[in-house]
């Protein structure tokens, strides 16, 4: 199995993967159940969208690697530049050598995978071999440890002289393709436009050194190609029901134990009041809307953290809550919920429900009405308080792109750090409030944290905050003017990282 002239011609398959940084876990008890197999493999429950730039395609699949209950862990090593590679498989205590392979070099496992592209009359018209890197990856399951020990990024690593090397995937973790870490330009294929089908399988040897069953380690996924310019407009779509639709609490937890500890650190969700606050008016209904910027954000001594897990081929993903000693070592998991995704424009990203409420209520604080924004995407956007016991100065996921996934995510992680908090700008018809029906007078909006407490956290009775403001003027042409939160003047010089998902 030499790897001479196969990664010449390799396609470079990417994954869906985000980093994680959270410590070494506890999980929960498992329920009973036969051994997951060493490695499988997981295709997205999506049709893939491949851009196409003069005629090239890179296969960009999204199929993810997974480990079964216990680490896979590769190492190379030579004893001098005048010995070859050798490669070692630690199974727990035992040390297997991996005999046969040609190593040219660090690059991982060469010839570890097979990819075969069909047209839908079953016509093959691109085929290639693969190499493996298991390196780094993403939390796949609800029981799994928090972290991997595993390089992430030097896992296979490219310099020439490299004497040694350790890759490996994390017992319920999953690597993409995309880290292979070959240290080369990503090869393309050319294909016309159209519709295929992509199949993916480790190949004969490495199923027969690692004990693999061929139904375990082989994917299939439906791809379309377009243009680039053209793929741009054209988002994947998840299979299964109604893209749009917001997700619904979990009632169960696939297959696995609940550990909630008792003395461990807890998040602590506040809610500041409600600012940028403005009329919208929209002259084609001659309606206008209350316009209003909301901040949840952690004052208590742990992270928010929620993992999603996504149901097999559904928009659907069940959302556990984790929770971390006073060293930041994980001690335990609940479910608490779900996420869905939303195909909307502005949004196309994963969002939890439940975790904030809005409403404008009247001067007896009594409801009128009710801001139909349920669902988040969490991201520490604005420095709230860093003096706060356990602030991160240095938070991670500050923007969209690092934890709300894509329509091919088969797992996210979405997290509130201490000290920090996430802002909505509320402006879009649904989010802000419908005012045009309302008389003048005094109002108050009314912001609430984890309104339907699914999420675990130190302090319940301070989830609430309150803004109040008055309407005034004429119909179509009103005002309205907030009351000043105690010597705070409000500057709206920038958008403050405000945005409106």
């Amino acid at each position: 199995m030499s790897v001479k002239g196969v990664l010449s011609r390799t396609l470079l398959v990417v994954g869906v993967a985000c980093a994680t940084t959270v410590p070494a876990a506890t999980p929960g008890e498992a329920d009973a159940q036969e051994p997951r197999p060493v490695l499988s493999l997981r295709a997205p429950s999506t049709v893939v969208h491949l851009e196409r730039f003069e005629g090239r395609v890179s296969l960009d699949l999204g199929v993810l690697t997974v480990a079964g209950d216990e680490p896979f862990e590769i190492r190379l090593s030579r004893q001098s530049y005048a010995d070859p590679i050798v490669a070692t498989w630690l199974r727990g205590d035992d040390r297997v050598t991996l005999s046969g392979l040609d190593l040219a070099n660090f690059g991982g496992l060469p010839g570890f995978y097979r990819v075969v592209v069909r047209r839908p009359d079953g016509t093959v018209v691109a085929r290639s071999r693969l190499p493996f890197c298991p390196s780094g990856g993403v939390r796949m399951r609800a029981d799994a440890p928090a972290h991997s020990p595993y390089p992430r990024w030097s896992g296979c690593p490219w310099n020439p002289y490299t004497l040694g090397s350790v890759a490996g995937i994390q017992a319920g973790w999953g690597v993409g393709d995309d880290e292979f870490g070959l240290g080369f330009g990503v090869p393309t294929v050319r294909l016309a436009e159209g519709r295929y089908t992509a199949t993916m399988w480790v190949t004969r040897p490495y199923r027969q050194l690692f004990g693999l069953r061929l139904a375990d380690v082989r994917a299939t996924v439906r791809v379309r190609v377009a243009d680039g310019e053209d793929c741009i407009e054209c988002e994947p779509v998840p299979i299964g029901g109604d893209a749009s639709a917001l997700p619904q609490p979990s009632a169960t937890e696939p297959g696995r134990g609940t550990v909630i500890p008792d003395a461990a650190p807890m998040p602590d969700l506040r809610s500041l009041p409600a600012f940028e606050i403005g009329i919208n008016r929209r002259r084609a209904t001659g309606r206008e809307y209350l316009t209003f910027a909301a901040n949840v954000w952690n004052a208590g001594e742990s992270p928010l953290v929620v993992d999603g897990f996504r149901r097999d081929r559904e928009a659907v993903m069940d959302a556990y809550q984790y929770f971390f000693d006073s060293a930041g070592n994980q001690v335990g998991y609940a479910p608490t919920g779900t996420m869905g995704w939303d195909a909307r424009d502005g949004h196309r990203h994963w969002h939890f429900k439940d975790f904030a409420r809005y409403r404008l209520l009247d001067s007896t604080k009594r409801s009128v009405v009710r801001s139909r924004k349920e669902a988040f995407c969490l991201a520490n956007t604005d420095a709230v308080d860093y003096t706060v016991p356990g602030a991160n100065w240095n938070p991670e996921g500050t923007d969209l792109h690092t934890a709300c996934g894509d329509a091919g995510s088969l797992t996210v992680r979405e997290v509130l750090d201490s000290g920090s908090g996430d802002t909505y700008f509320q402006f879009l018809p649904g989010q802000s409030f419908n005012i045009t029906s309302l008389p003048n007078g005094v109002y108050y909006i009314e912001i609430t944290a984890n309104p339907a407490r699914r999420l675990h956290e130190s302090n319940l009775a301070n989830n609430v905050s309150y803004r109040r403001l008055r309407l005034r003027g004429t119909p179509g042409h009103r005002a309205v003017r907030p009351a000043q939160v105690g010597i705070v003047e409000e500057d709206f010089g920038s958008d403050g990282g405000l945005r409106t998902e």
